[in-house]
């Protein structure tokens, strides 16, 4: 499933950033560079959405394994620690897509200049850079305590 995630994440990022190098570009249509934002910014809503829960799942997982089995430690709260940046970053990298897609419609009528939908993609792309970086880390952490977990359990 983290892989998974993962996947869906890098190809909404990818999809993006395609989306950005054709709106730079002089001798491309517009439509081409909307179609492809549209659909990579529905993709990468539904990306980080599904990674949060899919963390909040887990961390219930791993304190209700560790209570049944009788494990001491602080298990939960491991999880919740590596799972605090994601949920910040991947809101605001949530917040500023959003808000690249609603002044990209403003540009697209013809109502707001192309410079601050420009400027606020780059923001969004470093943003999605900056939040992948902290679920990579959360996803290999997690699956580093959910291995010391079950080898716990194995050995009682």
């Amino acid at each position: 499933m983290a892989a998974a995630l993962l996947t869906l994440t890098l190809l909404s990022i990818g999809g993006l950033a395609a989306s950005f190098v054709l709106a730079i570009r002089s001798d491309t249509g517009a439509s081409s560079h909307v179609g492809i934002a549209v659909f990579s910014t529905m993709l990468n809503l539904l990306a980080h959405s599904f990674m949060m829960f899919y963390l909040i799942g887990k961390g219930k997982a791993v304190r209700e394994a560790a209570e049944e089995g009788g494990l001491q430690g602080d298990y939960a709260g491991r999880i919740a620690a590596l799972r605090a940046p994601v949920f910040s970053r991947a809101t605001a990298a949530m917040v500023v897509l959003m808000a690249t897609a609603i002044i990209g419609a403003s540009v697209d009528v013809g109502v707001m200049s192309r410079i601050p939908h420009a400027i606020l993609a780059g923001v969004a792309l470093a943003a999605q850079a900056h939040t992948l970086l902290a679920e990579v880390r959360a996803l290999t952490g997690t699956a580093r305590i959910v291995d010391d977990v079950n080898a716990r359990l194995a050995g009682s």
